[in-house]
Parts: C-alpha cells; sequence; structure tokens
C-alpha cells in the first residue's frame, strides 16, 4: 500500500523542527530512522498531515560520556550503539539489549530516540532506560525539561510528549564497575517483537547487592521490578533468592493477553526470563 499525502519537511536545526511541530498543532509526525512510522504510513494506520524529517539535523546525532552518564542524540543509530566503545564499557546492558532489536537493516536506520519515543512496551531501549534509571531531553517552545521513564511513558504507543515537543537526547547512569548485566528475551523468530524481554543489572554496593530489572512486553509500559530487586537486596544472588526474585516479576506484571500469547503465558515468562538474567548477570558481576 501507498502512505496518504502529506506535507514534506526537512529542517536544518532543533529549533525549525520544534516549530513546525507547533504549525501543524499535534498533525505532524517527526521521522527518525521510520522503522516504525514507516509501515503504519503504508497501512495508513498513521495520517499525518506532515512529516518533519529529523535525518538533516546534525545536532540530534552522536554519543558522548559526560559526568557519569552516557549521552546520546535521539538521532543516533541503534547500528552505532551497538559498536560503540563507550557503551561497550559504560553500558554493556545496553549493548546485549541492542543486538536484540530486529535485524541488521532495521538497527542500521533506527534511532535510539524514534523508538523510546515510539513507546512499543515490547521493545528493549524503553526497558533498559526504565531499569537503569535513565531520563530523556525534550524540547518545545518553552523550553528544555527532564523526564524519567515513569514521566515519559503512558500507554501502547503513547507519551507524555507534548505536540510541540521533540525528544533531543537519551542519558544513561554509567554503570558501577564490576557490574553484571543481561538482557533475556523471548520471540517467537529472533528480530520478532518480543513476547517479554527483561532487562537486568546488579552490583555489589559494600556488603549488599543492588539489582535493577524492568520488563519489555508484560504491559502497556516497561515495567520496574522493585519489590523483585528488594528481595536481592535482602536475600543477596543464592539460588534460593533468585528463584523468589523470578517468582516476585511474574506477580508484579499484568500483560494483556493478545493472538500471540495469553496473559498467564507472559506471566511465567516473566518469571524464567527474570531468572536467567539474574543468573547470567550475577555470573557477569565481579
Amino acid at each position: 500500500m501507498k502512505p496518504p499525502r502529506f506535507d514534506y519537511h526537512a529542517p536544518r536545526t532543533i529549533d525549525e523542527a520544534v516549530a513546525l511541530l507547533a504549525r501543524y498543532g499535534g498533525d505532524a509526525k517527526p521521522l527518525a530512522g521510520g522503522q516504525s512510522l514507516v509501515p503504519l504510513l503504508n497501512f495508513r494506520l498513521a495520517r499525518p498531515a506532515a512529516l518533519i524529517d529529523l535525518n538533516r539535523i546534525p545536532a540530534l546525532a552522536g554519543i558522548r560520556e559526560v559526568d557519569g552518564h552516557v549521552a546520546f542524540g535521539a538521532m543516533t543509530r541503534q547500528r552505532a550503539v551497538e559498536f560503540s566503545p563507550v557503551v561497550a564499557r559504560a553500558l554493556p546492558l545496553l549493548t546485549e539489549a541492542t543486538r536484540w532489536v530486529g535485524h541488521l537493516p532495521i538497527r542500521s536506520r533506527g534511532t535510539i530516540g524514534g523508538s523510546i519515543a515510539h513507546a512499543d512496551p515490547s521493545a528493549e531501549y524503553p526497558a533498559v532506560l526504565t531499569a537503569l534509571d535513565g531520563i530523556v531531553i525534550a524540547r518545545g517552545q518553552k523550553g528544555e525539561r527532564e523526564l524519567t521513564a515513569a514521566a515519559l511513558f503512558e500507554s501502547y504507543l503513547t507519551t507524555t510528549l507534548a505536540p510541540d515537543e521533540l525528544l533531543t537526547e537519551v542519558r544513561l547512569p554509567v554503570m558501577p564497575a564490576g557490574a553484571g548485566w543481561a538482557f533475556e528475551e523471548f520471540a517467537r523468530r529472533h528480530g520478532d517483537f518480543a513476547l517479554v524481554g527483561v532487562a537486568a543489572a546488579l552490583w555489589r554496593d559494600g556488603g549488599r547487592w543492588t539489582a535493577r530489572l524492568a520488563t519489555a512486553g508484560a504491559g502497556p509500559v516497561p515495567v520496574r521490578l522493585r519489590d523483585a530487586e528488594a528481595i536481592i537486596a535482602r536475600d543477596g544472588v543464592g539460588e534460593e533468592a533468585v528463584a523468589a526474585a523470578a517468582a516476585r516479576a511474574a506477580e508484579l506484571v499484568q500483560p494483556d493477553g493478545d493472538l500471540h500469547a495469553s496473559a498467564d503465558y507472559r506471566r511465567n515468562l516473566t518469571r524464567v526470563l527474570t531468572g536467567r538474567a539474574l543468573r547470567k548477570a550475577v555470573g557477569r558481576a565481579k
């Protein structure tokens, strides 16, 4: 199928892009990698009056480490994230999660900001943002604001970004030295959207373990598994504690059932994948 008619703009600056979004009053779509938006246009599930192409804005791309966090321009390609030595050293969880994203052509065009702004709860990057307490920077005509994952994601494919706001940057805190990590995911075929995924990071803080756990595909937004994290903090990382944390993770999610999997199946996947992710993260922790 062919997309419906739309106006096309290719701004050169962030301010120009924001002004265009405001001009259309919520009836324009930013175009980043296009790996999600273009199929929606072709099936006419999205009918924007205009596309605002962000690919000619150099200020929106790049990876840099600053003051204990790694900052990603929203237009940074997933392929660049996958092979960045900065990310491999500072955020190995993100490197591993990126390898689960679609296939090579998708990662070559898809962007970190586009994935997060699209807010598909099955996607890997929203889960990593949630697990690592990252933030995004949104710029609109009223200025910039910082949003945590909890403040950004509202429901399926829905965020709290205003019609004139553009997600410009993603910031993730550097993982502590010696941290373990894992991203476990189950899909019917590699590259398909995950039925459920689990992001895990853990490290020793003195004599105590600190864990960070979040889901993909187990509800309308990524779920931070705080009660499961608390079990690891209290009981450590022995097999009984890991099993208890995994069982608690299944109780914390409220997935929907669909033609791909029932809600109960997704809950059980949450339990299984949380256990796998924790065991792998423990094995990698130093």
